[in-house]
């Protein structure tokens, strides 16, 4: 046979067979209108419809010269479906091609194109299809823009995700690695000290925020001294001889301008806090001289009125001389006294004699005491829940007390070896910090006993006072999404045995680490005497008591 034929030698093909039987596979070529009316399956290819019965294709023909009158009945054009018969109700140009697209989300009518023709062999038999284009249903892809395109450019690209857990088997693993991670680099950048104020020739007896501004803080020492720091600049930027003797305590007045200290020459002074100008001498606004030594002083949240402690709780007003009120309860004398934040006219006190007493201003009267075991040496109450209060007490335990049932404490916090000397609440009321005499300070969440962070460091002095100071800082988004999720990681594999022991893990000073075991050890002797002496005794002889109770004397009213 001479190749190429004839009819591929020009644009137009003829009409005329090729000398012999086309052989081999079949391709798609160009037709010209003649050419398309004698559009037949060769007879090489009717020979190859055995191998292809289980398996049938799409395949291209090409055209021959075969008759004119011969043609193949409608019903196996375009035939699709695996041999299945067809729909006589459907027409014979439209047949399903779901296989080609695998999709069954929607059908379309696809025409084949006048330049290239489609047909299925056909067994025994060759045809020609009628005049023009024929089409068949196609199962197209079907997809809704509202589920993946933006509203405006501003939004968040949706990002398709498959939470399928067969689809991501090492999904806990990899949380695990990186929520280990986490906590190791946690331990490894906590570094919480910062500087420390060199200044005072004597100890610091005393601390006071500024309620307005987060980098001023004052102190008042032994000798007399207050000072007034700038935390960010770390530097002292007054120093004023307030009195003669210890400073026995220090506030500022709610609007920031002014603060109040008080001292063993018996005396309340208000001082200015800007300090005075060119040529001015340093002298205090106002002076009261009282009959006894105060031992503390705090003022009120919203009003200018202040109070004090001594032999008995006093209440001032600014402008004058003489307390518009004075309330006692017991003869012992008082150590502390501190303003509610929230209901501001309610006020606690605590006494040498081991009571924890609330006042109520608007009455000028006690409201009702609490007796506890050991003194309390201050309380603290918490800015964001107006009943709820912290006292540090002498038997190195801090109680958490709900005033409208004083009988049983809120919670016990118990970590520290000696007597606790002061506590102070952060600004979210989530947390609180306490310094003892055993020369730590400890960070306690409200809700644990135990405490969440201690120094590392080798202790050097103990801590009298101390405040709680929250300093912020700006993170961008993409430091905030990783600490979300690395917080969520740690909270998510907390209790397991490795992440836990990392995370609770702290290098303790000798002197503590040694008191703690032997803290252990008294707790454990106790606890082993109680069940010795149950399991020996008459039932319900002796009483089970709870921890939270057995530290509580009695409360009057």
């Amino acid at each position: 046979m001479q190749w190429p034929p004839p009819w591929r030698r020009s644009p137009l093909l003829s009409a005329s067979p090729p000398p012999g039987p086309v052989k081999g596979f079949l391709r798609p070529v160009r037709m010209s209108e003649a050419a398309r009316l004698y559009h037949y399956v060769t007879p090489a290819e009717s020979a190859m419809e055995g191998r292809w019965q289980t398996r049938p294709s799409l395949r291209p023909a090409s055209p021959t010269n075969a008759p004119a009158h011969r043609q193949p009945p409608l019903a196996n054009v375009c035939q699709q479906n695996y041999g299945a018969p067809q729909d006589p109700v459907e027409p014979a140009g439209l047949r399903s091609a779901s296989h080609v697209t695998g999709s069954s989300l929607g059908k379309a009518e696809v025409a084949c194109g006048s330049r290239r023709r489609w047909a299925e062999l056909v067994p025994e038999s060759s045809w020609s299809p009628a005049v023009g284009a024929s089409k068949m249903k196609v199962k197209m892809l079907s997809r809704n823009p509202d589920n993946y395109v933006r509203e405006t450019k501003l939004d968040l690209q949706r990002v398709p995700r498959n939470y399928d857990p067969t689809l991501h088997p090492f999904e806990v693993p990899r949380e695990y690695v990186r929520a280990l991670n986490a906590t190791k680099l946690e331990r490894v950048f906590a570094k919480p000290f910062l500087a420390s104020l060199d200044g005072h020739r004597d100890g610091v007896n005393c601390l006071a925020k500024h309620p307005k501004n987060l980098a001023t803080v004052l102190s008042g020492a032994c000798d007399g001294e207050v000072r007034i720091w700038n935390l960010t600049q770390r530097n002292c930027i007054r120093t004023i001889q307030a009195h003669e003797g210890f400073v026995r305590g220090v506030c500022t007045r709610f609007c920031g301008t002014s603060f109040f200290t008080v001292g063993d020459d018996k005396t309340v002074k208000q001082w200015k806090m800007d300090g005075p100008g060119y040529g001015e001498e340093e002298e205090p606004l106002h002076t009261i001289l009282g009959k006894t030594v105060y031992t503390g002083i705090d003022h009120h949240w919203k009003e200018a009125v202040f109070a004090t402690c001594g032999q008995q709780v006093d209440i001032w007003d600014e402008q004058r001389t003489n307390p518009i009120c004075s309330m006692t309860w017991g003869f012992d004398s008082i150590s502390s006294v501190k303003f509610n934040p929230v209901e501001t006219f309610l006020l606690g006190s605590c006494a040498s004699d081991r009571n924890i007493v609330l006042y109520d201003m608007r009455q000028a009267t006690p409201l009702k005491k609490v007796i506890l075991d050991m003194r309390t040496n201050t309380i603290c109450w918490n800015p964001m829940e107006a009943f709820i209060f912290t006292a540090a007490n002498e038997d190195y335990n801090l109680y958490t007390f709900d005033m409208r049932a004083l009988d049983t404490p809120v919670m016990v916090h118990m970590d520290h070896v000696s007597a606790v000397l002061d506590v102070d609440y952060s600004p979210t009321g989530k947390e609180f910090v306490s310094a003892s005499f055993d020369k730590s300070i400890r960070i306690f969440p409200v809700d644990k006993s135990r405490s969440r962070y201690v120094p590392t460091s080798k202790p050097k002095t103990t801590h009298y006072s101390l405040r709680y100071q929250n300093v912020y800082f700006q993170l961008t988004s993409r430091e905030k999404a990783a600490k979300d999720y690395n917080q969520k990681l740690k909270e998510k594999f907390q209790h397991y045995p490795h992440i836990k022991r990392i995370a609770r893990h702290r290098h303790l000073p000798k002197s503590i680490y040694s008191q703690i075991q032997e803290q252990r050890i008294m707790k454990e002797a106790r606890r082993r005497k109680e069940v010795n002496r149950i399991k020996h005794s008459k039932p319900g002889s002796v009483p089970i008591v709870s921890e939270k109770k057995k530290h509580i004397v009695a409360v009057v009213k």
